[in-house]
């Protein structure tokens, strides 16, 4: 198989691409740039290739940062509107990196960064593949006590309306939202209003 043909296969299976994948399938780069220049690849930015008619969803923002920050996990704000548990609309991905990583190098679509360790980074992942790129998301608990974690970050609002709707819907039971407390360290902050909720 040629390297263009090994390349359409990459792109197929993993919906987004970069130079690093396709020299990793022992194909030059300069293959993807020129089959961007001839238009058989969409550039999406700078660096991520996909191919032209793939479709422009509003989880397209998510997937690129997924390709670009593979260890980053949505959160905050980006999370609440991935479960549909705000009326927040995000201008911005936020993501949760382990404490002491490099800020990522991406000029769009811009991002909000919170670093965390530990047990509070690792607790609540749950990866959804969107196009064939894995998005690594927190689950709607552990956004919950995210959000009660970081109240001063997005504000009480926020975080009273994300509790509300996160049982109205029922995307947590008490015993999930309360794990995630726990993990957290905002048990005794997020009880008070969880009883009035319940």
């Amino acid at each position: 198989m040629d390297c263009r043909a090994r390349i359409f296969e990459l792109a197929r299976a993993k919906g987004i691409i970069r130079a690093r994948d396709v020299e990793e399938c022992g194909c030059s780069r300069n293959f993807l740039y020129e089959m961007h220049r001839t238009g058989s690849l969409r550039r999406i930015s700078s660096g991520l290739y996909t191919f032209p008619e793939a479709p422009v969803t509003e989880y397209s923002e998510l997937t690129e940062v997924a390709k670009r920050v593979p260890h980053g996990v949505v959160c905050l704000i980006s999370a609440l509107s991935f479960h549909e548990l705000t009326t927040q609309i995000p201008h911005e991905i936020w993501i949760a990196v382990p404490k002491g990583s490099r800020r990522p190098k991406i000029a769009y679509p811009p991002l909000n960064l919170t670093y965390v360790s530990g047990q509070a980074y690792s607790f609540g992942v749950r990866e959804h593949v969107m196009g064939g790129v894995p998005v690594r998301v927190y689950s709607p608990a552990k956004t919950v006590a995210d959000c009660f974690k970081f109240r001063s970050k997005v504000g009480m609002d926020v975080v009273l309306e994300a509790l509300r709707e996160v049982w109205r819907f029922r995307k947590a039971t008490v015993d999930e939202l309360m794990k995630a407390a726990e993990v957290n360290r905002v048990s005794r902050v997020m009880l008070p209003y969880l009883e009035a909720i319940v």
